[in-house]
């Protein structure tokens, strides 16, 4: 069997259908229906959070958390190009400016050093990037935003479940966006959520997403659709009941690849942050001086029916769209980029199958 480089978790085929055999009694397909509520509260407390919604995917949860400032156009948002493209599209759909802001070589997250030099009198937001699961220095941000009375969305799509100093990372910053993607640590298939202190941004939030609608006859403004269905829902409720097996699972794999990879010469592992409980989303290795380049070692890999994959090449102010004409100076977040294999990594990983990968990294000629 191929091993791609992630792959969804999944409950047995039985108990997602107990959990969705009332929606054919209910016919409650959508529309903030039963599934969603339960799944919500249970998301709630799970992640340590005062204010969740959620929504079809997270890439327009994203879009909502900027659109719900009613930022003027044009304005400035600092981010990272160390990441998906959706992060930087949410900021240009919007009608803001990227300003792009480089990464510290030690996590891949923003590098709160530079952030400063880059506020302009059209800033209005910092976005930074939870990377791989690692979390930014959520402090030092949040001392600079109120310093220049900034607010800070963050992009949390990698980060479910990962708390710092014993709180759940979304509990910082204005607004935190996770995605539950199929192929992230949690999923509901496609899906998405927004989560915040704020009680007042409850209400607005949810209208948002269901087109400005307050009632049967009244909607205050343009909103768009992002609901999630009952369907999603209902495979958020089954995989909430085993995250903490997922997340074992995949805390035994990475540990494996440390044994293995660490500390061989030309490879170079994230070491585990100080005071974060870690979700284990991702093995980014780098490969810088070792016998064989990043490309070559994917090559080899993928002989064998393995996929890793260069995450994150390009960095998004490389795509075409966005070269040239965004502030680019990230030399480390392009470097890392030109040098980043993630490695196949998911719950159901099997130790011979990442004994088989390691084998291989190590054997190549």
């Amino acid at each position: 069997m191929k091993i791609n480089v992630t792959r969804s978790s999944m409950p047995s085929f039985e108990e997602y259908c107990e959990e969705i055999k009332d929606i054919w009694e209910s016919r409650w397909l959508t529309n903030h229906g039963k599934k969603l509520v339960e799944l919500e509260s249970k998301l709630k407390e799970y992640l340590g959070v005062s204010n969740i919604v959620m929504y079809t995917n997270g890439h327009l949860a994203l879009e909502a958390a900027i659109s719900y400032f009613n930022f003027p156009k044009g304005s400035e948002i600092i981010t990272t190009p160390f990441t998906f493209v959706s992060t930087t599209n949410s900021i240009i759909r919007c009608g803001m400016i990227p300003v792009f802001c480089d990464i510290n070589d030690n996590d891949y997250t923003i590098d709160v050093t530079k952030i400063e030099a880059l506020i302009t009198n059209k800033t209005v937001a910092i976005m930074p990037v939870h990377v791989y699961g690692n979390v930014c220095d959520v402090e030092a941000i949040e001392k600079i935003a109120k310093k220049y009375h900034l607010k800070v969305i963050y992009d949390a799509a990698h980060a479910f479940g990962v708390r710092y100093k014993g709180r759940g990372i979304a509990s910082y910053g204005d607004i935190s966006m996770f995605s539950f993607h199929a192929t992230k640590v949690f999923h509901t298939i496609e899906g998405g959520c927004l989560c915040f202190n704020d009680d007042s941004m409850k209400l607005p939030l949810e209208q948002q997403k269901d087109f400005g609608i307050v009632d049967a006859e009244h909607c205050d403004y343009a909103g768009g659709n992002a609901k999630m269905n009952e369907f999603q829902a209902s495979m958020g409720l089954c995989n909430l009941r085993h995250i903490d097996e997922y997340i074992s699972n995949r805390k035994k794999a990475v540990e494996l690849y440390r044994k293995r990879l660490l500390g061989v010469n030309g490879i170079r592992l994230l070491e585990p942050q100080e005071d974060v409980l870690s979700n284990y989303a991702y093995l980014p290795a780098i490969f810088d001086g070792y016998k064989k380049s990043r490309d070559q070692i994917k090559e080899e890999l993928a002989k064998h029916d393995i996929c890793a994959r260069k995450y994150f090449y390009p960095i998004t102010n490389e795509y075409s769209y966005s070269k040239g004409k965004y502030k680019r100076d990230t030399p480390i977040a392009k470097s890392i980029s030109e040098k980043v294999l993630t490695l196949p990594l998911y719950s159901d990983l099997s130790i011979e199958e990442v004994d088989l990968i390691c084998d291989i990294v190590l054997d190549i000629k």
